[in-house]
């Protein structure tokens, strides 16, 4: 009697235990979105890609495979993008709602202040989560990306509210061009990929991305101007960027331009890579993958 009263005595202390256990630190649940599709690999500290305007996750691909030895990475899908429905994404803003999802999806699946890499609108996605839930987020790095992308659409002085007549017909543009892939999205593609044999896939997704999503999300960018929020980032910032092809202003004045883009964060980390365009990540992987390592800590 007494060996079956200490058995239940124990069986009773490990489910109470068990319990307790589980209670304190609940497993990760199934995650779903009608806003982005989430691929997790790897194993180790969390790392969370957001990849930029009409792209796939695979522009990801050789970034994840780089880590996931040492980290387990998030590879997040925008719907809407390169063949993906677009589900909710198909009206209004998209990096805002994407934003809130990522910060649900660390919240959900008790992610440990996860680093963001976010490339182009990505970085936008990247810098809103981490201002807006800063206590969520552990370290930033945004790729070739302005805290207001809208300063282009203006003169000097203008604000996000003096360029929405702009950002309007720009958008009624977009939804007014032919469909598929235009002689504009393979210039448009060509400026933005130095690497040849990388563009024809990049023309694809473009051309396979839902224009209603694409035009709402470009005009969204030319709106919001995050820079008065980069005070509330608490998570060490890197930036990375390059001189784009036929600028009309010098590369001096675009690296000032740049740099004071992120004033708001005085120790932000700021940093030029040459030989590339917009795509760090393809044109430039090697030096890209060693400011990913500095950033990571590893």
């Amino acid at each position: 009697m007494k060996r079956r009263s200490l058995v239940a005595g124990l069986v009773a202390g490990l489910s109470l235990l068990m319990g307790a256990c589980a209670t304190s630190a609940p497993a990760p649940q199934a995650f779903t979105s009608d806003r982005i599709e989430v691929v997790t690999r790897g194993s180790g500290a969390d790392v969370i890609l957001i990849p930029g305007l009409t792209s796939h996750r695979d522009v990801w691909a050789t970034t994840a495979a780089a880590l996931e030895t040492n980290h387990r990475v998030h590879i997040v899908q925008v719907k809407g993008f390169a063949g993906f429905p677009a589900e909710a994404n198909a009206e209004g803003p998209v990096s805002a709602p994407v934003a809130e999802e990522i910060a649900r999806y660390i919240a959900e699946q008790h992610l440990d202040h996860p680093a963001l890499i976010g490339h182009s609108m990505g970085g936008t996605i990247a810098m809103m989560v981490s201002a807006r839930h800063p206590d969520s987020v552990g370290r930033v790095m945004v790729v070739d990306m302005f805290p207001w992308m809208g300063a282009m659409f203006g003169p000097p002085g203008s604000t996000a509210e003096s360029v929405r007549p702009v950002a309007d017909q720009v958008r009624t543009q977009m939804l007014a061009a032919p469909a598929g892939a235009t002689s504009t999205t393979e210039q448009m593609i060509a400026g933005m990929v130095r690497t040849e044999s990388a563009r024809p896939q990049q023309i694809e997704y473009a051309r396979n991305s839902d224009r209603a999503t694409v035009a709402n999300a470009f005009h969204e960018l030319i709106v919001t101007d995050l820079r008065p929020e980069l005070t509330h980032i608490t998570a060490p910032l890197t930036v990375l960027y390059v001189i784009p092809p036929s600028i009309p202003i010098t590369p001096a004045q675009y690296d000032a331009y740049m740099r004071a883009s992120y004033a708001g964060l005085p120790n932000a980390r700021i940093v030029k890579i040459d030989d590339s365009y917009h795509f760090i990540m393809i044109d430039q992987f090697d030096r890209f993958m060693q400011e990913v390592h500095t950033f990571l800590g590893d």
